[in-house]
C-alpha cells in the first residue's frame, strides 16, 4: 500500500559514477527516459559523480536514504573495486541491492585517424613495434576499459602507458 504513492512527484536521482558523455552515462539517460512514462512523468535526474574508479559515486549512493529515490547505474567496476581499493567507505555486498542488468555494452578500441594501422592485425604490429611508447586511455582505475586494456596488453605481449580518466568521454577526447 505504501508503494502506491511512489514516486509521488519527488525526483528520482540516478547516480552515474563516471563522467557525462560516456557509455554508462548514455545508458543511464536512456533508462531515465524509458522510466518516466511508467512513473507518470515523474522527474528523473542524472547526477554524474565521477572519480576514484567509480568509488565516489558508489559511496554517494551507499550513504543515500534507502527510500528508492536514489539509484546507481554502474558496470563491472562495482565487482573490481573491493580488490583494487584497500579501504572503501561502503560495503559492496550489503550497501546495495542489485535490481537487474540494463544492457551489455561491447568494448571497442579506437585511435586517431592518423594512426598508421588500418585494421586489428596492423594495429597489433604497430603497438608491438612501439611497445612502451603508446598511450592507452581508459575510464579510470578499475573500470572495464582499464581491465580490458590490461588483458589486451598481456595478450599482445606489449606494454602501453595506461592513462586513467574520470570516464570514457574524457578518455576519448
Amino acid at each position: 500500500a505504501h508503494a502506491q504513492d511512489f514516486p509521488g512527484g519527488k525526483p528520482i536521482t540516478i547516480v552515474v559514477p563516471f563522467a557525462a558523455g560516456g557509455p554508462t552515462d548514455r545508458v543511464a539517460r536512456d533508462l531515465a527516459e524509458a522510466m518516466q512514462k511508467p512513473l507518470g512523468g515523474n522527474p528523473i535526474v542524472i547526477e554524474n559523480a565521477a572519480g576514484a574508479g567509480s568509488t565516489i559515486g558508489n559511496a554517494k549512493v551507499a550513504r543515500a536514504k534507502n527510500d528508492g529515490y536514489t539509484l546507481l547505474v554502474t558496470h563491472v567496476g562495482m565487482a573490481t573495486t573491493p580488490v583494487l581499493y584497500r579501504k572503501l567507505s561502503y560495503n559492496y555486498e550489503t550497501d546495495f541491492e542489485y535490481l537487474g542488468m540494463i544492457n551489455d555494452v561491447p568494448m571497442t578500441l579506437i585511435g586517431k585517424p592518423q594512426l598508421e594501422a588500418n585494421n586489428f592485425k596492423e594495429l597489433r604490429e604497430w603497438i608491438g613495434k612501439n611497445s612502451g611508447k603508446v598511450n592507452l586511455a581508459n575510464a579510470g582505475i578499475g573500470s572495464a576499459s582499464h581491465l580490458c586494456g590490461l588483458i589486451f596488453q598481456s595478450e599482445i605481449k606489449a606494454e602501453m602507458t595506461t592513462v586513467p580518466y574520470k570516464g570514457t568521454a574524457p578518455a576519448i577526447a
